[in-house]
């Protein structure tokens, strides 16, 4: 059964709306990723916030669901507002369903909350334990929209987003719901910022993917919404696979293979080979062993001339939100008003990494195909050897 991406709303720090994220993104704008001070005591870090005003949280969900993470996932959905009801009222708020990915929720307002209850003795009056509900942005999606359908919130780490696309394609495959709002969001917050610094996770300057320079990541905060139905649009979610290989929790099998069956799983899902792929989303993070398992995972199963790039140099890694976001590029590029298709350029110092496979790396002007069906793979990896990849492609 194919399933269709009809609808997107996305914001990070490229932009708000898919218009000004496009004309970042294939532009290869990374001014976004700028050096913040006060996440972590006596450092400046490079984070790719999102920097426009947010909008207010409607007053009757003001009470209980007012966050950050929640008005970011708004900024997203806004953008649609005006589909997402329709297909409400189209098909009935029973068979309407949200499922969003995330990591973070609104974990940072409650580590606030529990710093003046610490500080002070007592809870703040705006702190709300809700806020840090991994389910709480999907029922607060629900609740705007008025949705009644099968609600619920997925939080794999980095693959989140990802596996809430695979999860509403399920739901309409299973004929559970007949739309489903999906996607993933994740804002800055102290405690995974300060975990990865702890970790030694991450970059004091840009992250640079793939670079035999890298070291490290940069943390980014985004949303991105998309509304899937089974009705006939240009853009389809062709198929999805995911793997679990369990190898450490927070290092990758070295050997990449869980990644390789996450992405062969979902060739298998979607009935293609890898000759079919026009374009793959690594996931990138800029970190020494992502990269190096990466690699090897795409040089046993892709060409070496397959166009790749890592987005996250000019997004930071949005966590939770990320499997959704760069699965936003990959229907950006496939819907890009351009003739020839652009694609995500790889930002990055050009020094590639000796000790590993090589791989394409897009520019500014790479660009898709010029005829023919077009079909691109999005990689998502994850803390406790988590993996998914999804395909987008045109319908036909």
């Amino acid at each position: 059964m194919q399933t269709y991406l009809n609808e997107l709303g996305v914001i990070c720090t490229l932009g708000e709306g898919k218009r000004a994220v496009a004309e970042a993104l294939f532009a290869g704008d990374d001014s976004g990723i700028r050096q913040e001070t006060g996440w972590v005591p006596g450092r400046q870090l490079p984070l790719g916030a999102v920097r426009v005003p947010l909008p207010a949280m409607p007053a009757h969900l003001s009470g209980s669901r007012d966050n950050r993470n929640n008005r970011l996932l708004l900024a997203a959905a806004q953008e649609i507002e005006a589909p997402l009801r329709a297909a409400v009222a189209a098909y009935g708020p029973a068979r309407v369903g949200v499922v969003i990915g995330t990591s973070t929720t609104g974990i940072h307002e409650a580590c606030q909350g529990i710093a003046a209850w610490r500080a002070q003795g007592q809870w703040p009056d705006d702190y709300r334990y809700a806020h840090q509900e991994l389910g709480a942005p999907a029922a607060c999606l629900a609740e705007w929209l008025g949705a009644s359908g099968p609600c619920f919130g997925i939080s794999t780490a980095c693959t989140s987003g990802a596996r809430a696309l695979l999860s509403a394609q399920r739901l309409l495959r299973m004929g559970l719901c007949d739309a489903v709002v999906c996607g993933g969001v994740d804002t800055l917050a102290g405690l995974p910022i300060n975990g990865f610094h702890a970790l030694e996770a991450m970059d004091s300057g840009r992250c640079q993917p793939f670079s035999r320079n890298r070291r490290g990541i940069n943390i980014g905060e985004a949303a991105a919404v998309f509304l899937m139905t089974r009705e006939p649009f240009r853009i389809a979610l062709l198929g999805g696979g995911a793997s679990s290989d369990a190898w450490h929790m927070s290092s990758p099998d070295p050997e990449g293979r869980g990644a390789q069956a996450a992405m062969q799983a979902a060739l298998d899902d979607a009935g293609l080979n890898a000759s079919d792929i026009d374009y793959l989303n690594l996931h990138g993070t800029a970190t020494e062993q992502n990269d190096a398992m990466e690699s090897l995972a795409v040089s046993r199963l892709f060409d070496a001339a397959l166009p790749c790039s890592s987005t996250k140099s000019m997004t930071g890694h949005t966590l939770g939100a990320a499997g959704a976001l760069e699965a936003a590029f990959c229907w950006l590029s496939l819907n890009d008003g351009q003739d020839e298709r652009r694609l995500p350029p790889q930002r990055w110092d050009g020094q590639a990494d000796p000790t590993l496979p090589p791989l394409a790396f897009t520019h500014v002007g790479s660009a898709l195909p010029a005829t023919g069906v077009r079909r691109l793979m999005s990689n998502s990896f994850a803390f406790g050897g988590n993996n998914a990849a999804v395909i987008l492609g045109d319908a036909t």
